[in-house]
């Protein structure tokens, strides 16, 4: 664990040596939330507006005024494909908060666990150095994978938003996994009716950082 974190602050001096503040806005322009994330942010099987992140763009009008969403996520997306992308997606929307949800692509893959928290990092880091507030969204494996490469999986997000000092929202379905009825029939992409129970999860730690 020692050597994890010590790879890992290295990696923050290399990717982040100075955080710097966003482009000024225009005058009255809104400020970015960026979700860059996999099938589950992108909205497999609706319609965009219909996913979480959409719904996100609604609540934002109502609640958070002078707010945007820019969706960055891809069906198939994993920490690689985020990673190869971050520094693009970035100095283009210059975002105040991107919301970082991936690995779940990764884990039904196998990808090795230190793999997964390089990308992860480069991700994090990209982000602070444009200025933005992250907010990290983790995922969990099934048993099946084994309790080893499972623990550890989670204990990625857990290490990396102790490193980054950036809020961690554990599991993205916290509130869904568990019934069989908020999810397609291939067992893991939610219904259009579940994604107003996965925005409720991630508002209250995405709403801190709308400031």
């Amino acid at each position: 664990m020692q050597c994890a974190i010590g790879c890992l602050l290295m990696l923050c001096a290399f990717v982040a040596p100075a955080q710097t503040a966003p482009a000024p806005s225009p005058a009255g322009a809104a400020k970015t939330v960026l979700v860059m994330g996999d099938s589950l942010s992108a909205g497999y099987g609706m319609s965009a507006d219909q996913g979480w992140v959409g719904l996100l763009e609604r609540r934002l009008q109502r609640e958070a005024p002078g707010w945007r969403v820019v969706n960055g996520s891809i069906s198939g997306e994993t920490s690689a494909g985020g990673a190869s992308r971050i520094v693009q997606a970035v100095v283009r929307e210059r975002p105040a908060v991107v919301v970082i949800a991936l690995g779940a692509n990764d884990g039904l893959r196998g990808l090795p666990l230190a793999e997964a928290r390089r990308n992860l990092a480069r991700m994090i880091g990209a982000s602070q150095h444009v200025g933005a507030q992250v907010l990290l969204v983790g995922m969990r494996m099934p048993p099946n994978l084994g309790t080893e490469y499972t623990r550890g999986f989670e204990a990625n997000y857990r290490l990396l938003a102790d490193t980054f000092d950036v809020p961690l929202l554990p599991f993205l379905l916290e509130p869904i996994a568990t019934d069989r009825a908020n999810f397609q029939d291939d067992n893991l992409h939610p219904t259009v009716e579940a994604q107003a129970k996965i925005l409720d999860h991630v508002w209250p730690a995405l709403r801190p950082l709308l400031r």
